[in-house]
């Protein structure tokens, strides 16, 4: 008996690639609005209006214009969370950030010219002063997070005393380098944030080697890694 074809995922693909086109779109024209008018001078109603679309589709991808702005802090995240999970299982907590940071950092380098950008736009508007650039602080957790689960042991099966043969589970001891990982996030995001300033500011030799060279510097001691 021949199954019948699936067909729904192909959709659903096909569905979320227009989706991101159309966002991608939507931020693209907000970009060049808020850098030719100013960030404060520029409303949804405008962004809609460059875009071609309704507004309903407008919060449909944002919850506010401030969001529009955060795009690039989204995709920063983003690509430093797919190379934490796709490190190969082993590889030390620092090795895996700093790989993560160096991919954060080609993504800033291929994106200069727009950066510093929005980075003008940021600093005159009144609305985004003290903005955070790159990897925000408040993701320091979720990344320690994603670490930790890399490398946290399965959860172990043991038998309850006086019912031989019923399993039950329990979760492994907290680890005792928890803060060290932490410590580790907070240095390495603090690195990447020192690289982006002094990057977009001045005309780096090699910009990826300064960077490699600044998150190889976050030891707790000389030689010694903190994780």
């Amino acid at each position: 008996m021949t199954r019948p074809t699936v067909r729904s995922r192909p959709i659903e693909t096909l569905r979320d690639r227009k989706r991101e086109q159309s966002r991608a779109a939507t931020v693209e024209a907000a970009w060049r609005l808020f850098i030719e008018r100013g960030y404060d001078h520029v409303t949804v109603q405008d962004i809609c209006a460059a875009a071609a679309i309704a507004p309903r589709t407008f919060h449909r991808y944002f919850a506010a214009k401030e969001d529009v702005v955060a795009e690039p802090v989204r995709r920063m995240t983003a690509l430093a969370h797919e190379r934490i999970a796709a490190a190969p299982p082993g590889t030390p907590d620092a090795e895996v950030l700093r790989e993560a940071m160096l991919a954060v950092g080609r993504f800033v380098i291929d994106h200069r010219e727009l950066l510093t950008a929005l980075r003008t736009v940021a600093r005159e508007s009144a609305h985004l002063r003290g903005t955070q650039p790159g990897v925000r602080p408040d993701e320091e957790h979720t990344i320690a997070e994603l670490l930790r689960t890399r490398t946290e042991q399965p959860r172990a099966t043991t038998t309850e005393p006086g019912a031989p043969g019923s399993p039950r589970t329990h979760s492994p001891h907290p680890r005792p380098g928890d803060w060290r990982r932490r410590l580790l996030v907070g240095c390495t995001v603090a690195a990447l944030r020192i690289w982006y300033d002094e990057y977009l500011r001045a005309d780096l030799d090699d910009p990826i080697a300064h960077l490699d060279e600044i998150l190889r510097a976050v030891h707790i001691e000389p030689g010694r890694l903190l994780v």
